[in-house]
């Protein structure tokens, strides 16, 4: 039996500058972190007394004969992208919903990629999981996804990650005095909106205006060298990132339509009357969860206006994915 653990995170700054589309012509950065909420796969060798030869367990259970049967499409191409034949038994949990705008997409190729890598008694190292992990994404499921979720769900930590034109890509954590990584945990407050969405779907549609959007995506990218001058200055009072933040959400709305809407709009617009800062929806747009900057002493009254929705206590992870239990099996 192998378990892999591979955390989700929240994007603060730079996103939609991290689609290859950008960033190879331009160049890209974002600010994140990976929080303490995870994604689970584990993942063994099926024994051979069943009709079925491996069988695949998420929100359905799947029982099939051959690999291509598989219905999920990321078990089933990442299985047919390394090579695997053999029987095996996949089982999927986490902490949150899927498709909430927490990167829980990459968050599970990671995850499997790690566990079938364990399962095969190999170690793969954080950038070449993360490699891997695009590439699957990108290339073998075709998907219109970024490539900053894989990072950190493998990498884990509060970084800053560039994207460089010529496809490479570089992670500088944020050395931050206790202090000042607390005070920043106790300020975010994490929502669910109530509605799940698949990433892909919106960000198809931020990817088709990006020709029109230069100026926007051009502004958005500066903001990250903000957001970590404000990070680094011990002096710097926190409000100036919710107020960054605030301005960053307000130019992400304009990527693409699809990015917000009313119901959305009305959920930001309350949090900051009760007292958020700024905030934004994590992900592509279009639902999941929101992150809201708060000053500690007005979270009771931001959670009492949004008492509707589902809050989340959350900190750092700074492990990224990682194999929690390695018991081989024999063929």
């Amino acid at each position: 039996m192998i378990i892999s653990r591979t955390p989700f995170r929240i994007s603060l700054f730079g996103g939609g500058t991290d689609y290859p589309t950008w960033f190879r012509e331009h160049g890209g950065s974002v600010i994140g972190t990976a929080i303490d909420k995870y994604c689970y796969i584990s993942v063994r060798h099926l024994p051979p007394f069943f009709e079925h030869k491996s069988k695949i367990v998420y929100s359905r259970v799947e029982l099939v004969k051959d690999a291509s049967e598989i219905e999920h499409p990321a078990v089933r191409g990442i299985l047919a992208d390394m090579g695997v034949t053999e029987g095996l038994e996949i089982h999927h949990d986490a902490d949150l919903p899927a498709r909430s705008g927490l990167g829980s997409s990459s968050s599970f190729t990671v995850g499997l990629v790690n566990a079938l890598h364990a399962l095969k008694a190999r170690m793969v190292s954080k950038r070449d999981l993360g490699r891997e992990a695009i590439r699957i994404e990108q290339d073998v499921l075709k998907e219109d996804v970024g490539c900053q979720d894989q990072i950190w769900a493998a990498y884990g930590g509060f970084n800053r990650i560039d994207f460089h034109p010529d496809g490479s890509f570089s992670v500088a954590p944020f050395i931050l005095p206790a202090a000042r990584r607390a005070e920043l945990s106790q300020s975010l407050m994490l929502f669910f909106t109530g509605f799940s969405r698949f990433a892909s779907d919106f960000a198809g549609d931020q990817i088709k205006n990006m020709n029109s959007r230069k100026n926007q995506l051009r502004m958005i990218r500066s903001m990250v060298d903000s957001a970590a001058d404000i990070l680094l200055d011990p002096k710097a009072p926190l409000r100036e990132l919710g107020e960054l933040l605030h301005q960053s959400w307000l130019i992400k709305r304009e990527l693409a339509a699809s990015v917000s809407n009313s119901q959305i709009d009305e959920i930001y617009e309350a949090g900051r009357d009760a007292g958020a800062i700024g905030g934004k929806l994590l992900g592509a747009g279009g639902g999941g969860f929101m992150v809201l900057l708060v000053d500690p002493e007005r979270r009771s009254q931001v959670r009492e206006r949004l008492k509707k929705l589902v809050h989340v206590n959350v900190g750092f992870d700074n492990d990224g994915s990682k194999i929690v239990i390695y018991q081989p099996d024999e063929l």
